[in-house]
């Protein structure tokens, strides 16, 4: 009956701690491939290059692109680390 108990009870706390943990803390940070294949997914644009850059512990790639347009623009693409 103790047994029970405490099974009950430390699934209710694994429970718990899943309810308070937000999802992104277990998630891998994005690498720059992914990054890349991210911006050519979303815009149909044109990579022209790609560079990962680091400032307060964050880690951001920069992808330049072509765009159909003919426009050059930098999209700044957040690892999630």
């Amino acid at each position: 009956m103790i047994a029970a108990a405490v099974k009950r009870l430390v699934a209710v706390a694994g429970l718990l701690l899943v309810a308070l943990v937000p999802l992104g803390a277990w998630a891998t940070p994005m690498t720059l491939r992914d990054a890349i294949k991210k911006v050519e997914r979303e815009t149909g644009a044109k990579v022209l290059s790609a560079e990962t850059k680091h400032a307060a512990k964050q880690t951001v790639y920069r992808i330049k692109v072509l765009t159909h347009d003919g426009q050059v623009k930098v999209i700044e693409v957040p690892a999630g680390d």
